[in-house]
Parts: structure tokens; sequence; C-alpha cells
């Protein structure tokens, strides 16, 4: 065997000191708009949370009412309160009802008795879509589906509701 040391020429070790010195400087870049981009998906999700809704058992009726809360929202770094609304009543077992008001067609919001023609029904104004008192769509409007059902939870006499879910997955 040789021994012979191999010598590194003044070129090689320019390129050598510029690469990982270009390295260093790349990844100094890449790691803060790498864990910029993954951390809103690994914050923990507050989905589930029931809030407030601003109404206490006692003062709901057989009659479908309107009732708006406040959320904090957060939407990766912008923070902002939004207004939620449902309408809730109880049916004819006493049990507690909140249907979302968006509506299934195109997501204009409905009202309740919201036309003189069709009372005792929802009533979205956007292309006449209608619903039942229990959010059913009622055949031949446009609405595909019926109204989405609040996740609900009565504590200490009021009422609190969480995410909308469509029937049947709540």
């Amino acid at each position: 065997m040789s021994e012979k040391k191999q010598q590194v020429s003044r070129r090689q070790f320019l390129n050598y000191t510029l690469t990982g010195v270009g390295g260093f400087m790349a990844a100094g870049m890449l790691v803060p708009m790498l864990g910029m981009a993954i951390d809103p998906v690994l914050k923990k999700s507050k989905s589930g949370e029931l809030h407030n809704a601003g109404i206490a058992v006692e003062d709901i009726t057989t009659k479908p009412q309107r009732v708006e809360w406040k959320v904090d929202q957060v939407d990766a770094w912008y923070e902002s309160q939004v207004t939620k609304s449902a309408w809730v009543y109880k049916d004819d077992a006493g049990e507690i009802v909140a249907l979302s008001p968006i509506c299934k067609h195109l997501g204009c919001m409905v009202a309740w008795e919201g036309s003189d023609k069709f009372p005792d029904q929802y009533y979205c104004p956007c292309h006449g879509g209608r619903y039942t008192k229990d959010g059913t769509n009622i055949p031949g409007t446009p609405p595909p589906a019926p109204l989405d059902v609040y996740e609900k939870k009565v504590e200490n006499g009021a009422l609190y509701l969480g995410k909308a879910h469509p029937r049947g997955e709540a």
C-alpha cells in the first residue's frame, strides 16, 4: 500500500467549504418555512367543543326560535369571533331539537315561517326551498337533503351547542 497522503487542492477545499456553507444557509431558510406549513396541522383541534347557546332550557318552546351565540375561531394564525345560529324547539316528546339554519341547496339562510304561503315550514328565499318543522326537506323543492342537526347538551339549565352534522351522522 502506498503511504502517500492525498492532498486536497485549494479548489477542492473551496468547493467543499462553499457547498457546506450554502447547505447550512439553505437549511436555515427551509426549516422555518417547513415549520410554518406544518404547525397548523399539529395543533390540537377544538372540534367537538360545546358552546353556551345563550338560551335557558325553560325558555325553549314548541315553536322554533332562532338563537345566536359567538364562537372563537382560529384559522391557522388568524383569530376571530364568529356568530353562529340555530333554530331551536322542543318536539312532541319534549326533546330539544337544534337545526342549522343553512339551506342544503345553496347555503342560504332559512327562516321559520319565512313565507306567508307556507306557514309552519322553514323557507329558503333563494330558490323557494322548504323544510318541515323537523328539518326534513319537502319533495319537489330544491334542497337535496334535510337540515343539519347540532350536537347538544343541557347543563345547569342552559343549552350548549356544538358542531352541526348531516342527519344520521351525529
